[in-house]
């Protein structure tokens, strides 16, 4: 299966590195670090209720003793160092594109300056398997990480049991319902909300610390090391449940164009990281005492009245965390659309001041029924654990894929510091990814599945869509010579028609039906190109390109970024140089509406232009998607043999 190439624009130009396109929030630094501990570290901050617990009792069980509990917090503290610290924060946070980071950022970035190499395809595949993966990430972290919360109820009173599943699926449904409504005013208490909980994280840690001061010792590399000679192959296998304390760490690149480089690394190494290790070494001095209380160490660090309570606050915290990846699929949808790897889905605003605040319903049902599918069936936290892990290990090892080639391609790095980085970073994502395909039989196959059913839904729709423009290419007439035939062979009627097309060459099918039906040719005719670019945003001075083509014809092409806002109607009323301003009374919209058929030579299997086909048929209508005005728009229909 080839993956389809990046969309690009040959007509227009990529504005440089230093272009007033670069977007970055431009609210002060503190305001944007507290912002950043509640949208960005809710999911890392919330695998302590989890993740030491899994390591001991999980699906391959490690003895409660001293050089385990050790070996299981030093691997802990180094993986957040490596992965965490020196890869996201100080090295992937720096390779941004335009402000904005992510999977597919970070492919639109890599692509652009390698253009079309040997790599490209290579690129391209990586690129699209970690938005792939994402998506089985966002579906596992909201289940496990309510369920885990709400579990504490069994340790305030054992007879509470019987609530932990309904309470869920209730905090589930009601945090989805939310969604349609925004997250604005919700949004500004996540921050402080989020303060609080790591402050007690850091309180919990430390009081249990001082019992037992010797845990410190544990940061030393040396118990890291001694963990796998104890027993080798039970310390891979553990693996798969360590890495549960860095799940959310992909978070901190993707959510870059909301907060910045220097916010995120601030909140990270100054509060998310310090609170985290106290919490971490607090759980682990607990066993030290007490290794009973391995079956829920976070909630029985806390003396028994502060443990309802504690249930509560962490419970906040993991809607919080949900609320962060739900936001983030949204987020990687809307990319995904405007770069050409999905059909148009209907985007709502839900916010006036601020663009990123989007809801995407289908995106929006389809999660909650998986999450609610997924609590149903695995039922505990534990459970679930061994579902988790696999994509986001996945998604880790692809960035330090990526990373190697832009080290090598792009940033031009000395070739023995880029080859020593990629080949650490390779290696400790790689362990823990080989760890966490352990546990496909147990549940790991569930994010798979839903990578692979992603995977092909955005490769096939980029693929067919790449073969109907070449189809439509390919019976395009030259524009100056249809523009010079079409004056003789039309009425001419007062009024603009604006034709939309989807290349920037050619003359658009909708223009040659309506001439070929109806003969008719209004006093100003402009051929409209839409185009999104592979940066985040474009300036609205750098908007719009006109060409006159003579005899009453324009060609305009509408730049956007991937993350900007589609406004077809505001953008034309802005337009200059083609007569008089657009007035959309006078003004008629025609599209074309292609209906596909099968080919004699088939450019994909038949089974993915099926696919094809039905994503065509249930994309957003493209008058709305564009924002036309209902009254003003004609569909001409046409047949497409891919």
């Amino acid at each position: 299966m080839q993956p389809a190439r990046m969309p690009t624009v040959a007509s227009t130009s990529i504005a440089p590195e230093s272009s007033p396109a670069h977007h970055a929030p431009r609210d002060g630094l503190a305001t944007l670090a507290i912002g950043a501990i509640g949208v960005v570290f809710g999911d890392i901050g919330t695998s302590p209720l989890y993740a030491l617990k899994e390591s001991f009792i999980g699906q391959h069980p490690l003895p409660v003793d001293q050089p385990h509990i050790f070996g299981v917090i030093s691997l802990v503290f180094w993986t957040m160092m490596i992965v965490v610290t020196l890869k996201y924060v100080l090295i992937i946070l720096r390779a941004d594109n335009r402000g904005e980071g992510g999977s597919l950022a970070l492919l639109a970035l890599v692509s652009r300056h390698l253009g079309t190499t040997r790599w490209s395809p290579f690129v391209i595949l990586l690129g699209v398997l970690a938005t792939a993966l994402f998506y089985g990430d966002a579906i596992i972290t909201p289940a496990i990480s309510v369920l885990s919360a709400v579990e504490g109820l069994t340790v305030v009173d054992g007879r509470l049991a019987a609530l932990v599943l309904p309470l869920s699926i209730g905090i589930l449904v009601g945090l989805f319902v939310i969604q349609a409504h925004g997250t604005a005013r919700v949004g500004n208490i996540f921050g402080p909300v989020m303060l609080v909980y790591f402050a007690v994280l850091a309180v919990l840690g430390v009081t249990n610390i001082v019992v037992h001061p010797d845990i410190l010792g544990a940061l030393n590399p040396y118990w890291g090391f001694h963990f796998f000679l104890l027993n080798p192959g039970l310390g891979f296998l553990a693996l798969g449940a360590i890495v549960l304390a860095v799940t959310g760490a992909e978070a901190l690149y993707a959510d870059m164009g909301h907060f910045g480089r220097r916010p995120i690394a601030l909140a990270w190494l100054w509060i998310a990281f310090p609170c985290l290790m106290l919490n971490y070494m607090g759980q682990g001095a607990l066993l030290l005492t007490t290794p009973a209380s391995v079956a829920n160490p976070f909630y029985l660090m806390a003396p028994e009245w502060a443990r309802l309570p504690l249930v509560g606050l962490a419970t906040l915290a993991t809607i919080i965390a949900s609320q962060a990846v739900i936001s983030g699929a949204f987020s990687v949808t809307q990319q995904a659309i405007q770069l050409g790897f999905l059909p148009r889905l209907r985007i709502l605003h839900t916010s006036a001041r601020a663009a990123g605040q989007i809801y995407i319903p289908m995106v929006n049902w389809s999660l909650l029924a998986l999450v609610i599918a997924l609590v149903l069936g695995f039922g505990t936290s534990t459970a679930l654990a061994s579902a988790y892990g696999i994509a986001v290990t996945g998604t880790m090892f692809i960035t330090s894929c990526m990373f190697g080639i832009l080290a090598f391609t792009v940033w031009r790095w000395n070739r023995w510091l880029a080859g020593a980085l990629t080949a650490l970073f390779l290696t400790v994502d790689g362990a823990y990814f080989a760890s966490n395909l352990t546990k496909i039989p147990d549940g790991g196959w569930f994010p798979l599945l839903v990578g692979a059913i992603a995977f092909t839904l955005l490769t096939t729709w980029a693929a067919g869509r790449k073969l109907m423009r070449e189809r439509l290419a390919e019976s395009a007439l030259p524009l100056p010579l249809f523009v010079k035939s079409a004056q003789t062979s039309a009425v001419h009627v007062p009024g603009t028609a604006v034709f939309l097309a989807a290349s920037a060459e050619g003359v658009p099918p909708a223009l040659l039906h309506n001439l070929k039906h109806n003969k008719v040719l209004h006093a100003r005719n402009i051929i409209l190109t839409v185009a999104i670019d592979d940066i985040p945003h474009i300036p609205a001075a750098e908007r719009t390109s006109v060409k006159e083509l003579g005899d009453g014809f324009w060609r305009i092409v509408l730049r956007y970024g991937f993350m900007d806002d589609i406004d077809v109607p505001a953008d034309l009323a802005k337009v200059e140089g083609c007569g008089a301003g657009f007035r959309m009374l006078e003004t008629s919209f025609y599209l074309g509406r292609e209906t596909l058929i099968s080919s004699a030579h088939p450019g994909m299997s038949a089974w993915r232009e099926q696919l094809f086909a039905l994503m065509m048929r249930n994309a957003e209508p493209t008058m709305a998607y564009f924002k036309l005005p209902i009254n003003r728009v004609v569909e001409l229909g046409s047949q497409v043999a891919i």
